[in-house]
């Protein structure tokens, strides 16, 4: 699944993503793409477990892919 939360303002990009994690099973995937680097989201996807990988686009945005562990 992958969920665009370019273009949306703090905190909504959080809120979308971690609203969409809560219904992956564990071993799923979800990849996001935001505008800026989300710094408070990785604090919580450490809480909770969960395995990321950050690539930096060309158009400047982040792709994040986060997996249910």
């Amino acid at each position: 699944m992958i969920l665009d939360n370019r273009g949306l303002e703090p905190p909504q990009p959080m809120m979308r993503t971690l609203t969409a994690l809560s219904k992956l099973q564990p071993g799923e995937t979800l990849t996001i793409i935001n505008d800026r680097r989300p710094m408070f989201l990785y604090e919580q996807l450490d809480e909770l477990g969960y395995k990321y990988e950050t690539v930096e686009r060309q158009d400047g945005s982040y792709q994040i892919t986060i997996t249910k562990g």
